[in-house]
């Protein structure tokens, strides 16, 4: 009886291992998507406010940074679109470089601080903020800190370091701009990195893909760093290459052979396209 029941006991044992394998990835709950759910949390409810901290840092009427770039790899963030008003994102705004490119409206009142104007503004996304005082933290520009304050005191404003700000997500309205795809140097026949940026509306990309002449197959990029995207490739890759990007609602954009047979490295191939 004994080996008659441990009989049973291991058929029963080897049709439940034929039930899970057969039943593969539909039996396994499903992977959140992270970076989606942040992105749905910074909207906030409804497109409500929400508290972050506030600092600055570089010049008090400068981009950020000294070199007006950032570890988004967008450059020259003291000239338009960016004209300085930019900050610094901690891990939930940064998101792994996924943030680069976001809007944000930003304000202080009075109540958190004497110098605070109340007037909203608005912020990208162009650098990590690498040490974070609270869960949201906006490392401003001292341009951007500066603005928040009533006229003539941005100077005091600045002195107080820190302060509490409120901070929604806002669509991007890079005007008069088309998607831009950037070779970045060190890019060779087998290795292409490319920055894309000035994208609207989202302002971010989640994901890039490339197509060789003719070839009717897109080839998946994946993020090198900030928004700079990177194909490796065994063999020579073979231009013009056309680009399609992604955004974080899901809409996709095509420029076709944006980048012409003759690239080269640490040059601007300026699109057609925009979101709208």
């Amino acid at each position: 009886m004994a080996a008659a029941g441990a009989a049973a006991l291991l058929a029963l044992l080897a049709a439940l291992v034929v039930v899970v394998t057969h039943s593969g990835a539909s039996a396994l709950p499903a992977v959140v998507n992270n970076h989606t759910s942040a992105a749905r949390q910074l909207r906030g409810r409804s497109g409500g406010w929400q508290m972050a901290k506030a600092t600055w840092y570089g010049a008090p009427y400068g981009a950020g940074p000294d070199d007006n770039g950032g570890a988004c790899g967008f450059k020259n963030t003291n000239q338009y679109p960016f004209m300085s008003m930019t900050s610094c994102g901690n891990q939930p705004l940064f998101q792994d470089g996924q943030g680069c490119g976001a809007c944000y409206q930003i304000r202080c009142t009075a109540k958190n601080n004497p110098a605070c104007s109340g007037e909203v503004k608005t912020v990208m996304i162009t650098d990590m903020n690498y040490y974070p005082v609270a869960r949201y933290h906006f490392d401003l520009s001292g341009t951007a800190f500066g603005s928040m304050a009533r006229p003539g005191l941005n100077d005091k404003l600045r002195h107080a370091g820190i302060i509490d700000i409120q901070f929604r997500r806002v669509a991007c309205n890079n005007r008069g701009l088309t998607v831009n795809f950037h070779v970045q140097a060190g890019s060779n026949p087998n290795y292409l990195a490319v920055l894309v940026e000035y994208a609207n509306k989202a302002g971010t990309v989640v994901q890039m893909d490339a197509m060789e002449a003719n070839s009717g197959h897109w080839m998946p990029m994946r993020r090198s760093w900030g928004s700079v995207w990177r194909l490796d490739s065994y063999r020579a890759l073979r231009g013009p290459f056309s680009m399609r990007i992604r955004s974080e609602n899901g809409r996709t954009l095509v420029a076709n052979n944006v980048i012409p047979a003759n690239w080269r490295a640490n040059t601007d191939y300026r699109s057609y396209v925009q979101f709208t």
